[in-house]
């Protein structure tokens, strides 16, 4: 007799499914390169999976060494962690969900960059607009990665946010938007000035801030 399959497991109708996350999560690159990155498994946080991770940071390349970056929506704190890993000199971390903010910091202990990291249990639309102005003006690298329906239910929220941050990042800083395709990229403030690339489902959006003209001599 041929073997019966199980029954596919039924979904809420109505509701897609999560994106499969990497297991163990771990730093792509940079001199933390393999170490591992604790996830609770809680479905209100999505991480970024590695495969979109590493693909970010081959577009941003090296010029991450040196900048400022802040992790918004901040989950794991994957991308800031990566960031240090890879040059950046501090990551300041979003995440208004308190138990995921305490995980950051422990995953920050564990890999020693205690120091470099600033972790605000915050909503990420208030921070931008009221601690956003704090930081030091030296070039940003800005993760803006929240979950994916935030582009439809929060769509004029978000575009206020982006807008924000194209308006008052320093020259030399480098924004990196993640979405689906429930949005369309083209609403993205200064839409034509983004490169957009897909690694499905996720779409990757990176916004250059040009650097200072040099003084004429």
């Amino acid at each position: 007799m041929a073997k019966r399959r199980p029954p596919k497991k039924k979904t809420s109708r109505g509701s897609s499914p999560q994106p499969a996350v990497d297991a163990p999560m771990r730093i792509i690159g940079g001199q933390m390169k393999n170490k591992r990155i604790e996830y609770s498994g809680d479905t209100r946080t999505r991480p970024m999976k590695e495969r979109v991770r590493e693909a970010v940071f081959n577009l941003i390349g090296p010029s991450i060494k040196g900048k400022i970056a802040i992790d918004l929506f901040a989950g794991t704190g994957a991308l800031g962690l990566e960031a240090l890993s890879r040059g950046a000199i501090h990551a300041h971390m979003i995440e208004r969900h308190v138990p995921t903010s305490k995980l950051i910091r422990d995953n920050a202990e564990a890999l020693e960059v205690v120091d470099q990291v600033t972790i605000y249990a915050h909503n990420s639309f208030i921070w931008v607009k009221k601690d956003l102005d704090k930081l030091p003006q030296s070039p940003w690298a800005v993760f803006i990665c929240p979950p994916y329906e935030f582009f439809v239910s929060r769509l004029d929220e978000m575009n206020q946010q982006i807008g924000k941050l194209i308006e008052v990042s320093p020259p030399g800083s480098v924004l990196i938007v993640e979405f689906d395709d429930q949005f369309d990229g083209t609403q993205l403030p200064d839409a034509e000035n983004w490169d957009v690339r897909i690694y499905s489902p996720a779409h990757v959006g990176i916004y250059r801030i040009p650097e200072e003209d040099a003084d004429e001599s």
